[in-house]
């Protein structure tokens, strides 16, 4: 037995020696926290810095997040029920008869609550506060709660679905505000800060930088120049506010983009300088009054800059002319391509549009232009937008009242890859009253009415002028590619 004990511990005391030796793991047996201890030296300098800057953030956020509000909007919808096809199924009516005759007659409309939930900037002390259009859009009740914990009862005083923006008011003085920055002078890589209610979680606050600028064909708005941010945006941050480091407000957080509904880096926010300009116009003349030049324009392709003497693809080509316009009464032509507008260079046909429509109706600017290769200096007073598209359907009391509808321009056209045969007018927007709703949809193409051909508004607002009151009407309309009849049944 001894023999055997003296042959064991020589065996452990080799395997020891062995494990030891040869640096096995045997940390779990003799690991002190000196041995393993990582001393990474971090620089009293570097930390001197990050202590700053963290304690700079803190500061814009404390400063910004009394003037972030939380918006909750409620709004009643009626819903149809359509009558189901299988109970006029003639198999089904051989055995059952006649008696869920009932069933086959179109259901009385039922009305239903729905709610949303958004996010809002103090911008006056009196209690303006700038948010979203589609935060507010159609809503019977809004509430308006403030970082303090007080509720109010919310007014909408102006809204502009064309940049998705909209004022409204509270009931309240003193309040914090937001100052203005101006969003012109921001720099792709500049640290931004997001604040708002995202997911009904008050004072929420995320940071990044600017990603881009002058994103547009986004599919949002009709006027698109959006900021593009990395600061995590989600539902509910519609309406909030996206500040510099100075804590300036320099954009209104709208959209992401996302596959999963949620946080996926891209975040869409308009510039306060167009905010401001639409919040001013709503504010002093009640609606939003836009610049308008009197052109059609369209982008430079290669092709094109070969044939027009352009050096590069930037610019905007102008294809027509409206007669007796600001452009006309200029001298500007068809062919000629604006190169710059009132001091900005113009890039592309979006940040035209966009240039013009902030500036007041009668202001005299300067345009540079390439006609045939050179460059000539023209100054054009801007006119008034004609409201072509903003007449009350409402009014209209048929079947298509309150569609709105716009004519098809050269942009359009080509943002949507339509066919030369597609002539007709867009719809721009449907009430939620209409009973058209859940029948059109915004961006049909409606090409005829009534077996009457339709290629302008003004043909539209003709052919739906005669429509007497529930009278049925059949439309044919443009949509994802193909024509299709549509009916709006008689009442």
């Amino acid at each position: 037995m001894f023999k055997k004990d003296k042959i064991a511990g020589a065996a452990l005391f080799i395997l020891i020696a062995l494990i030891i030796g040869l640096g096995m793991p045997t940390g779990f047996i003799f690991f002190t926290p000196k041995a393993y201890a990582a001393d990474i030296p971090i620089s009293q300098e570097s930390i001197d810095i990050l202590t700053k800057i963290n304690q700079a953030m803190s500061e814009v956020a404390s400063a910004v997040k009394p003037a972030i509000v939380s918006i909750s909007s409620t709004k009643t919808t009626e819903v149809r029920s359509a009558p189901s096809p299988f109970f006029n199924d003639p198999f089904f009516r051989e055995f059952f008869g006649n008696q869920f005759r009932n069933f086959q007659q179109p259901q009385q409309p039922k009305e239903r609550k729905q709610s949303g939930l958004g996010s809002g900037v103090i911008v006056g002390k009196d209690g303006y506060i700038l948010t979203n259009n589609h935060v507010v859009k159609g809503a019977d009740e809004i509430k308006v709660n403030l970082s303090d914990k007080r509720e109010f009862k919310g007014k909408i005083i102006g809204t502009d679905q064309k940049t998705d923006l909209a004022v409204i008011k509270i009931e309240a003085d003193n309040l914090p505000v937001i100052k203005l920055g101006n969003s012109d002078t921001l720099k792709i890589g500049e640290t931004v800060i997001a604040v708002g209610i995202p997911f009904g979680l008050n004072q929420t606050v995320t940071s990044g930088i600017v990603s881009a600028k002058g994103r547009a064909n986004v599919g949002i708005a009709d006027y698109e120049d959006f900021i593009q941010t990395d600061a995590a945006i989600n539902p509910g941050n519609s309406g909030g506010a996206l500040v510099n480091i100075k804590g300036e407000l320099i954009g209104i957080n709208t959209a992401i983009v996302s596959s999963s509904g949620g946080y996926m880096g891209i975040g869409f926010a308009i510039p306060s300088n167009m905010a401001k300009a639409v919040m001013d116009s709503l504010l002093s003349k009640g609606k939003v009054v836009r610049g308008w030049l009197g052109v059609s324009i369209q982008a430079i392709t290669p092709e094109l800059s070969k044939q027009f003497g352009s050096k590069d693809e930037s610019g905007a080509l102008i294809g027509d002319v409206v007669e007796d316009g600001p452009a006309a009464k200029a001298g500007i032509q068809a062919g000629d391509i604006i190169v710059e507008f009132d001091g900005k260079e113009v890039f592309d046909p979006t940040s035209l549009r966009n240039t013009v429509a902030v500036l007041p109706p009668g202001k005299v600017v300067t345009v540079k232009v390439l006609r045939d290769g050179k460059e000539m200096t023209i100054s054009v007073t801007v006119a008034e937008q004609p409201d072509q598209a903003q007449k009350d359907m409402n009014a209209v009391d048929n079947q298509l009242k309150g569609i709105r509808v716009e004519n098809l321009t050269p942009e359009l056209r080509k943002k949507m890859e339509l066919p030369v045969r597609v002539m007709g007018v867009i719809v721009s927007d449907i009430a939620e009253e209409s009973p058209a709703e859940g029948i059109l949809m915004s961006g049909d193409i409606i090409m005829q009415i009534n077996r009457k051909n339709i290629k302008s508004v003004k043909d539209y607002e003709t052919a739906v002028s005669g429509i007497k009151a529930k009278q049925g009407v059949i439309l044919l309309i443009y949509r994802h590619g193909s024509s299709i009849y549509v009916t709006l049944p008689a009442e």
